[in-house]
């Protein structure tokens, strides 16, 4: 019989580098908001007031982030342009996530304030998360360890060539 306690953990060593990032947080979303790096910060799509970026430390495989360029810490310091693109922005990145990684459902939220759980709370920006039937199996009640099947460079990849090929408003070739 083998030992269970060699099960205890799984090697993601990628994940060192959220834990080395200095705190608080460097603004990674104004970053991004502003470069012409789009592969680099992994921004998917651009738009008029907003951008859709993939979370580089994921809850699931395909988690992107919907991210107005002006800083807001508060749904009402947005504009209404700005409220409705970030919800335009969720739409496109449900259809991506459906196309890419046969998403079935999708958790879209917003963590506001830093006791709500927001990493940045001087930026707020809109999660959506793919979601499957059984996508939290035993691995996440029993070993409280989720499994992230795809790397993020292919996965990026997938994103961008299949904006592309569904000619999602705001898309540029890469």
């Amino acid at each position: 019989m083998t030992d269970p306690a060699h099960l205890a953990s799984l090697w993601a060593p990628w994940r060192v580098e959220y834990f080395e990032l200095p705190r608080p947080l460097p603004d990674f979303l104004a970053e991004a908001a502003q470069t012409s790096d789009d592969a680099g910060h992994l921004v998917v799509l651009r738009r008029k007031s907003g951008f859709l970026i993939m979370n580089r430390f994921p809850y699931a495989a395909g988690h992107l982030m919907a991210v107005p360029y002006r800083k807001a810490a508060e749904l009402a310091e947005l504009t209404a342009e700005e409220k409705l693109e970030l919800l335009t922005l969720a739409e496109d990145a449900q259809t991506l996530l459906r196309k890419v990684v046969g998403a079935q459902g999708f958790n879209v939220g917003l963590n506001l304030g830093s006791c709500a759980g927001a990493g940045l709370a001087d930026h707020l920006h809109l999660h959506i998360v793919p979601r499957w039937p059984g996508d939290h199996n035993f691995m996440t009640v029993l070993g409280a360890t989720r499994i992230i099947p795809e790397g993020l460079q292919s996965l990026y990849g997938k994103l961008v060539e299949a904006r592309d090929a569904l000619g999602l408003p705001g898309s540029k070739p890469s």
